[in-house]
């Protein structure tokens, strides 16, 4: 059964931002591990999350499984007919595809991923409920050419513009290619999920248009982030395809451009719980399409 909802708005805004002219530097209010324990994360795992942010877990996904999203990644990628869908991002400066969203709805494969109890399992492990996909998108960063992605929380964008009451989603990057401190690699500010930071600028009508491929409001002034990293450090996340990155919604991250020959690509899947779903917009005149934000609140994995 596909369970679906009205926008309704219930919750407190916790963590304002863009309805400011300066920005600020939050408390977190919500916790980042919010299950008892049991589930297939180890303690230690479960620590390290909670202490950095984020966790690593190797070989989740076989060899044979990260070639065959290879093949479906080429497949998406090199589909004429898919390129004129909205949900298909391209390179500012190139033809190149960038991203493609909503991936478990246009391809089998990865809808199949998405509800995988590997991935799922830890999901509810460590948001402590039933989950359900928030988002997920296919990432290209081909050599000699992949575009940066600038610092950013992901919790501000789902909280301003999709109604995100609560930190209490977790992010699941698999990687379908070697990561490299060269190749544009994931990078994180350990630590950095404790701290929100509210940032400057009215959200414009369709903000998503123009934020998909270069985004200006709704990013760290740098002010904040110089004091983060001095803080925290930056942590670079590098490892072997079939691994994957679980980093929590408010962690600041990004990462840079790829000018080696040596691309890689990710499969993006946000798990956000069931009790924790999307109402309206704190700070932005209409919720996003549905294929960055869902509205349907059905169970993963059920």
């Amino acid at each position: 059964m596909t369970l679906q909802m009205d926008l309704p708005t219930t919750t407190a805004d916790e963590y304002p931002t863009r309805k400011s002219g300066e920005p600020a530097l939050l408390y977190r209010k919500n916790p980042a591990v919010w299950g008892a324990g049991d589930g297939p994360f180890t303690s230690d795992e479960i620590k390290g999350y909670d202490d950095r942010g984020y966790t690593q877990v190797e070989s989740i996904v076989t060899a044979d499984e990260v070639k065959a999203y290879r093949a479906e990644l080429k497949r998406l990628s090199s589909d004429s007919q898919l390129r004129k869908d909205e949900r298909v991002i391209v390179e500012p400066t190139s033809d190149e595809v960038r991203s493609v969203f909503e991936v478990h709805k246009i391809s089998k494969v990865f809808s199949d991923l998405v509800n995988d109890p590997r991935l799922v399992e830890r999901a509810r492990q460590i948001l402590g409920s039933d989950v359900y996909v928030h988002q997920s998108r296919v990432n290209y960063k081909p050599g000699f050419g992949g575009g940066s992605f600038y610092w950013h929380s992901d919790f501000e964008t789902w909280h301003a513009e999709d109604g995100m009451p609560r930190m209490r989603a977790v992010s699941f990057s698999v990687a379908l290619t070697e990561n490299y401190t060269h190749n544009g690699a994931l990078m994180i500010m350990p630590g950095s999920h404790k701290t929100f930071v509210s940032c400057v600028g009215e959200t414009p009508e369709d903000h998503y248009r123009s934020s998909l491929k270069s985004q200006h409001v709704g990013t760290p002034d740098q002010q904040s982030l110089t004091y983060l990293s001095d803080q925290h450090g930056i942590d670079v996340l590098t490892g072997p395809a079939g691994g994957v990155t679980v980093f929590d919604s408010n962690c600041m991250h990004g990462s840079g451009g790829n000018i080696t020959p040596y691309p890689r690509s990710n499969v993006f899947i946000v798990f956000n719980s069931v009790e924790n779903a999307c109402e309206k917009p704190f700070s932005a005149p209409s919720p996003r399409p549905e294929f960055l934000s869902a509205r349907d609140f059905t169970p993963a994995g059920r």
